[in-house]
């Protein structure tokens, strides 16, 4: 084995990740030596993020040895581990997904993982992500592959039914929700042990401990959620959508905004990891309860054209930085390649993986999501409990789409995809309204998808 592994980061010059990536290389002492290599297929992004990492790289005294490449080749070729986030397109798709739909009577309230929009997302995403992965398997056969892009149930499962990778799907949704509750408890997060499944953007706390007291928060947690502040009126509602248009508010309202997770907490027991924009996307009933607020395209396309612009001129200007100070992010990406390199164990808090019975109420081979323990070894994911009715009926539902899409990419099966569009809970009962839906799509989006 060579001293330090080599790093290879697929759409590295998207804003999303790309530079959170490059700087947890940077910031972890057990990667020292570390080759980063960058690959996007547009080189103007491919250079602002070389330069971008490059400032990072040299604050911090330069650990690591940086290189990109425009050529899959070139940047793959003995690699130890690939780690994936790429999309085209996405804002502009992102809101035809949701447009289309929402114009012939869907439900649905983003269209990004769940609705007939996130059929739509799936297949573009899959037949994109299969390709990365045609390359990886040709240059780097070897390789751990870590994928980042959306909708992640899916997009793992089609790289586990159609490659012979060793993969995992990673998504922070679950750590970022044990910071969000802990900012309304007034806890530490550093002093808090927490457990969760389910399938991504659809995963529910089973365990939300005190480390120093021993002490089960899920009952403050679901006392939390019950107090009257959630239960929002007409005139709640008009003043959320009045401050949603603009990024400060939006961000307000996405993260705390969230009628629908106290739904889920006060009718069905169940703690939510993640926001209502989220878990709103599984199931019919999101804008019943809460006459959804917001479109969350909305606000992050104005988030991500900021970043880029502060990308730009983080790579451009002469200003010293003290890019330094920045440390490690709270993304486990980079600490699931350090453990396998290493082989010093560590605990992450959720990874994306086939089921083998660690969920013991959902199919097996459905993509789920649960904590696991990293280590040279590889990923050891958690045994949970069973997650009982009516939660396991609602994943049984997602499950089976995520079956279907998935066929319908590998198999380029226009037929099989409307079916799943059909099936979607979130589409228009109306058939007639579901083919107005799937051939609009079709016309707009035809040269993304695999049929």
């Amino acid at each position: 084995m060579a001293d330090a592994p080599r790093i290879t980061m697929v759409g590295a010059g998207g804003m999303s990740f790309g530079p959170t990536m490059a700087n947890d290389v940077v910031h972890t002492p057990a990667l020292r030596g570390a080759r980063l290599t960058l690959h996007d297929v547009n080189p103007e992004r491919l250079e602002r993020a070389y330069r971008f990492a490059n400032k990072l790289n040299a604050a911090a005294g330069s650990p690591i040895v940086l290189d990109r490449a425009v050529d899959a080749e070139t940047a793959l070729t003995g690699a130890d581990f690939v780690i994936a986030s790429a999309e085209f397109g996405r804002f502009e798709h992102w809101r035809q997904d949701y447009e289309v739909p929402n114009r012939h009577g869907a439900t649905q309230i983003t269209g990004e993982n769940g609705g007939p929009g996130a059929v739509f997302h799936s297949l573009r995403s899959i037949t994109n992500t299969l390709s990365i992965c045609e390359s990886v398997e040709r240059y780097a056969p070897d390789a751990f592959f870590i994928n980042l892009t959306n909708p992640m149930s899916r997009v793992t499962l089609a790289i586990n039914r159609a490659t012979r990778l060793r993969n995992v799907g990673m998504c922070h949704e679950m750590p970022l929700g044990v910071k969000r509750i802990c900012r309304r408890l007034r806890i530490d997060p550093k002093h808090i042990e927490a457990k969760a499944s389910g399938i991504n953007h659809f995963t529910f706390f089973t365990e939300f401990r005190d480390t120093r007291s021993g002490e089960d928060l899920l009952p403050r947690i679901k006392e939390f959620y019950g107090r009257g502040f959630f239960d929002y009126s007409p005139r709640t509602q008009r003043f959320a959508r009045a401050i949603d248009r603009n990024v400060v508010g939006g961000f307000f309202v996405e993260f705390n905004y969230m009628p629908l997770v106290a739904k889920f907490v006060r009718e069905f027991d169940l703690v939510p990891c993640s926001v209502d924009s989220h878990i709103g996307e599984y199931v019919p009933f999101a804008r019943e309860a809460a006459d959804f607020v917001p479109v969350p395209l909305d606000f992050h396309q104005p988030v991500m054209e900021h970043m880029e612009r502060a990308a730009r001129w983080v790579a451009t200007t002469k200003v010293p930085l003290p890019l330094h100070l920045m440390g490690h992010s709270d993304e486990e990406v980079i600490s699931i390649v350090e453990a396998m390199w290493t082989g010093v164990p560590q605990r992450i808090d959720a990874v994306n993986v086939p089921n083998r019975g660690y969920i013991p109420d959902v199919a097996d081979g459905a993509i789920v999501e649960v904590g696991a323990t990293v280590d040279g070894e590889g990923i050891h994911p958690e045994e949970m409990p069973a997650l009982g009715e009516p939660l396991a009926g609602w994943i049984a539902t997602q499950v089976a789409l995520q079956d279907k899409i998935v066929d319908a990419a590998i198999r380029g099966d226009r037929d099989l995809a409307f079916e799943a569009l059909l099936e979607d809970p979130n589409s228009p009962e109306d058939e007639g309204a579901c083919r107005r839906i799937f051939d609009e799509l079709v016309s707009l989006q035809a040269d993304k998808l695999p049929f």
